[in-house]
């Protein structure tokens, strides 16, 4: 029996689009330039180190109400802008009709993922939604992906974990899952393919399924 973890925001659903949009507006609207590195800092991780990150880039911003900020106008924009990724719809059928025990596993907080999950069409293929919320550590930490294995009762060695983001990425690696990276707004780096497959799209990691090279 094997399994498949999806990250949410970036990988299955085109969502990282919007929050990106939405901290460049802040950033605009606050005078700050955001740095290069802005993406692949904050994608894929939970509210104390998303903190850090808003604390050092927007010194003289709250960064719990730039959060809530980003958060609030994300959610209006999702409510007519929030599509499945490419492949994502497929993939996940072809899994589920195949047997395969599938999960997500998400930093956003839970209401956001069931409510995304819900409008997308998604909710009757995951047996299992772990949400930031269900863990102590977000990621690169790897608790919430030992929860997800351990909740579809597999080792983590049978799970592939499906990420966008570097975190993401870590987290899977340290929990011994088998990484898979389809870039969205952060590109691989060397360090990263060191550790994981990376594929185009999602329709290319269902080739690859079908194919056996995964």
């Amino acid at each position: 029996m094997r399994g498949a973890i999806f990250d949410m925001d970036g990988l299955l659903l085109d969502s990282e689009r919007l929050y990106q949009q939405c901290w460049h507006d802040l950033a605009q609207e606050h005078g700050v330039l955001l740095p290069d590195s802005f993406a692949a800092e904050i994608n894929g991780t939970g509210a104390d180190l998303t903190r850090k990150i808003l604390q050092r880039i927007f010194p003289a911003a709250d960064p719990d109400l730039l959060a809530a900020e980003c958060a609030k106008r994300v959610t209006l924009m999702e409510e007519t802008e929030l599509l499945p990724k490419e492949g994502a719809v497929e993939l996940v059928e072809a899994l589920h009709e195949a047997g395969w025990r599938l999960a997500v596993a998400s930093s956003s907080p839970r209401e956001m993922v069931f409510r995304n999950l819900e409008h997308t069409g998604f909710t009757p293929y995951f047996s299992q939604v772990i949400s930031g919320d269900d863990v102590a550590r977000a990621k690169p930490s790897p608790d919430i992906f030992l929860l997800a294995a351990d909740r579809l009762l597999l080792e983590p060695e049978d799970c592939l974990v499906l990420e966008d983001s570097p975190n993401g990425l870590r987290a899977a690696r340290a929990a011994g899952c088998i990484p898979v990276m389809v870039p969205d707004q952060v590109q691989p780096t060397e360090e990263l393919r060191s550790f994981c497959a990376v594929y185009p799209s999602l329709v290319d990691v269902l080739a690859a399924i079908r194919s056996g090279k995964l």
